[in-house]
């Protein structure tokens, strides 16, 4: 069984930090926390998770010297950048300095915010990850990436902020409505599909055991660690993303679109991001002759975890005017990833309208 995996950023950035994870909350896990010696902690979660964890905010509560608990509404638009200053506010006025810590306890949407919050307030102050859902686990806690939306895109107001520990309770994922689990397992396919082994592995397990909501903690132990560990690994080569790292972009730029253009309102992130991840092996085949083999195996792998793969009706050209927003653009150009084949991705590519339009339908007749 595993217990933690070292995110290995030390040697290229002097720093690192344990991603744990168990089955349960653990006892040794409040004794980590108490080592720190923080001064005072500020728990940041949303209405779903309290409802949920109350009891374990309860246990934090006794534990820690925790000053207050911040509870915001659940959901993406809430992440956005007109809705920090009152936090800002609320921070200063509790008296918040600059040895305390604020506790991320919620999905991807709570992690960006709450860590983002940390990393410019007093211009920085430590915070931790509890990630409560799937996504959250595997993606938006590992890495250090906050950020906030904006009227005109998402995630484009952030920071490269490291947190201290990310804690793992896999139990939390006996909670998620089917809505949150397709968001943790587009993420999980679109790691495997950057390295060989995993994506054998993951398609192993995917095959033999199609259900995965009836996965044992095991099963679930391996893909969370392997998933984790691919992001974790090109994290180590290129925290800020000045080249490699948006190779973790695969099929983003199509969903971020799909979510600016939908107001964030329509699609979960995991829903628009598997509409993504068609578009891109579609435009993969079409650019870097990526084999029709591959796509169709990754293509039942989907279908088998029951992740969107059709195009819901959205107007190509409109997806296409969002697109020229994405944040990773560069002198007015699409910034693509594409995939050669399993573990070989190509990045530093622009993406041709012309030919998103022409797969977008393609993507339509295949699926809808």
């Amino acid at each position: 069984m595993f217990d933690k995996l070292l995110i290995p950023i030390e040697e290229y950035i002097n720093k690192n930090y344990y991603i744990l994870f168990s089955d349960h909350f653990k006892k040794d896990w409040f004794d980590l926390l108490k080592q720190y010696n923080f001064s005072k902690y500020v728990i940041i979660t949303d209405d779903n998770v309290y409802h949920f964890y109350k009891n374990l905010i309860n246990q934090l509560e006794n534990e820690l010297s925790i000053a207050k608990i911040l509870i915001r509404p659940a959901g993406e638009e809430f992440k956005h950048l007109k809705y920090t200053q009152e936090v800002f506010e609320d921070l200063i006025r509790w008296e918040i300095d600059r040895k305390s810590c604020i506790i991320a306890l919620g999905g991807g949407v709570i992690g960006d915010f709450a860590g983002f919050i940390a990393s410019t307030i007093l211009r920085g102050i430590a915070f931790i990850q509890i990630p409560t859902t799937l996504l959250a686990m595997v993606d938006s806690s590992v890495g250090g990436k906050v950020a906030v939306n904006v009227d005109i895109g998402k995630n484009m107001v952030g920071s490269f902020y490291q947190p201290k520990v990310v804690l793992c309770n896999i139990d939390f994922l006996n909670t998620l409505p089917d809505k949150e689990w397709i968001c943790g397992l587009a993420e999980i396919v679109k790691h495997s599909l950057l390295n060989k082994h995993v994506y054998q592995n993951f398609k192993n397990i995917v095959w033999n055991h199609p259900d995965y909501k009836k996965w044992d903690f095991s099963l679930w132990n391996q893909v969370i660690y392997e998933s984790i560990k691919v992001k974790a690994e090109v994290v180590s080569k290129d925290e800020k993303e000045s080249g490699l790292r948006s190779i973790l972009n695969l099929g983003h730029t199509v969903a971020h679109a799909i979510e600016s253009l939908t107001n964030y309102k329509v699609f979960s992130h995991g829903e628009a991001v598997s509409r993504g991840l068609v578009t891109a092996l579609l435009l993969s085949k079409k650019k870097f002759q990526l084999s029709e083999e591959i796509i169709n195996e990754v293509f039942k792998i989907m279908q088998l975890l029951k992740l969107p793969l059709d195009t819901a009706d959205l107007d190509g050209s409109k997806i296409a005017e969002h697109l020229v927003y994405d944040k990773k653009n560069l002198h007015g150009k699409i910034k693509y990833i594409y995939l050669e084949d399993i573990g070989k991705p190509v990045y530093d590519q622009e993406l041709d309208i012309n030919d998103f339009l022409v797969v977008w339908q393609e993507q339509k007749k295949l699926f809808g």
